[in-house]
């Protein structure tokens, strides 16, 4: 469906029966709108005929696994009343899709401000006492491994920059560019010689496309990929696609100050984006990520 089109489907219908066993109460789907929503699912809101509204992301059966994950993340955050994010309602799968209910928030975009950085700021003292998450979830479209740890250092080799760097040579990264890689995870000790990150919440892929704000200008993030360790890797990636306000940063380090090594280590978190991405999207990213670990060994 396209646009705006009445509800005509059996796998709705699912849907609508899903949220209203949720909800206890009666849920007759009205109206189905077609989102935007990037280059992984299908984003759909939907409206009932009491005015009751609804985000919902659909992808293939066999992704179920994913959007479990999501929820569960989507959750923990929401837990904090830290910063604001979708409510999870339910999630389930038809004979046609996997998908995700959500709360449906009105949003407005911007790059995130001294706000954004108060509420996230307090979502980052959010503690474990271990780095991970209790199951694997996905970054983009690709499966991120949560196995916990408590070495930051191990969990950022073993569970982050390795499998990026495999999935790389895999698709055409080069073999010396691959073996710069495997030099730096043997050197990543170095740059945490004064520095032993907390297992803070982290939102896990805090771009600028994953954050806006509500219609009382709160701040929001969606589209999670959550675990616990070092808060440095959530403001690097705010860093990596055009960046937030400079209020934002002000902010954050007003509220919880960063360590003087973030300068260096900013690079080595985005590298596992930025790795990402190339294994995502291919082109320039491999380029890209090959610079940042020449320019992470001259330091190293």
């Amino acid at each position: 469906m396209n646009g705006k089109e009445l509800i005509n489907s059996n796998k709705l219908f699912s849907i609508a029966e899903n949220i209203s066993a949720t909800l206890q109460t009666t849920v007759q789907f009205k109206q189905h709108e077609s989102i935007s929503g990037g280059c992984i699912n299908q984003v759909s809101k939907i409206s009932d005929d009491k005015g009751n509204q609804w985000l919902i992301k659909e992808n293939s059966p066999h992704l179920l696994d994913m959007f479990i994950a999501e929820a569960d993340g989507l959750n923990e955050i929401y837990n904090t009343q830290s910063i604001r994010c979708p409510e999870v309602i339910c999630y389930g799968e038809t004979q046609q899709s996997a998908y995700l209910v959500m709360e449906y928030i009105p949003l407005t975009h911007g790059s995130g401000n001294a706000l954004t950085a108060e509420k996230l700021a307090i979502m980052h003292r959010c503690l474990s006492k271990i780095h991970g998450w209790r199951k694997d979830n996905t970054i983009g479209a690709t499966p991120q491994s949560n196995v916990q740890s408590t070495s930051w250092v191990k969990f950022w080799k073993q569970q982050r920059l390795l499998p990026q760097l495999k999935m790389a040579l895999k698709k055409g990264y080069s073999s010396t560019d691959y073996d710069h890689g495997l030099r730096l995870c043997d050197k990543l000790d170095h740059f945490f010689s004064h520095y032993d990150p907390m297992p803070s919440l982290l939102h896990g892929d805090l771009w600028g496309g994953n954050q806006a704000y509500d219609a009382d200008g709160n701040p929001v993030i969606f589209d999670p990929a959550v675990y616990y360790g070092d808060r440095e890797t959530d403001i690097a990636m705010t860093e990596l696609f055009g960046g937030f306000g400079a209020d934002f940063y002000a902010a954050y380090n007003e509220h919880f100050a960063l360590n003087e090594g973030y300068s260096t280590r900013k690079t080595l978190y985005n590298l596992y984006h930025t790795l990402n991405h190339y294994n995502l999207f291919g082109g320039g990213y491999a380029s890209q990520a090959a610079g940042m670990t020449r320019r992470l060994l001259a330091e190293s």
